[in-house]
């Protein structure tokens, strides 16, 4: 159940990510403050889904690939935070949308899992 909260709080921060970058382009500035901030949100929420997607995996006997799958998300929300700091666009923007599909493939597992009934 607490990783189906993170993954589903992960993915809605995501958005929240790109609704803030959306406004920051419109030309409201101090909205750019705002994203970095929730940048860092979004690292503690993938960083908080990833160790409990370890303990789904090794003391749950649940599969390998969630965890995976987290571990990546925590690797490139990293890389997304540098990007964005650099100002590098060209790679921050895509991404972003590969960050947010890793957490919806993520999400759905959470959701379809063995744990609960579902497929492995």
């Amino acid at each position: 159940m607490l990783l189906r909260a993170l993954s589903v709080l992960a993915l809605f921060d995501t958005l929240i990510q790109a609704a803030l970058a959306g406004l920051f382009i419109t030309g409201d500035v101090a909205f750019l403050d705002w994203h970095a901030a929730n940048a860092s949100v979004l690292a503690l929420i993938v960083a908080l889904e990833a160790i409990t997607a370890y303990l789904v995996w090794r003391p749950g006997r649940g599969p390998i690939g969630p965890f995976l799958l987290a571990v990546g998300l925590v690797l490139l929300v990293g890389a997304q935070q540098a990007l964005g700091e650099s100002r590098m666009l060209g790679g921050h923007v895509p991404l972003g949308m590969a960050i947010f599909g890793i957490g919806a493939v993520l999400a759905y597992w959470s959701f379809s899992s063995a744990h609960e009934g579902g497929p492995k």
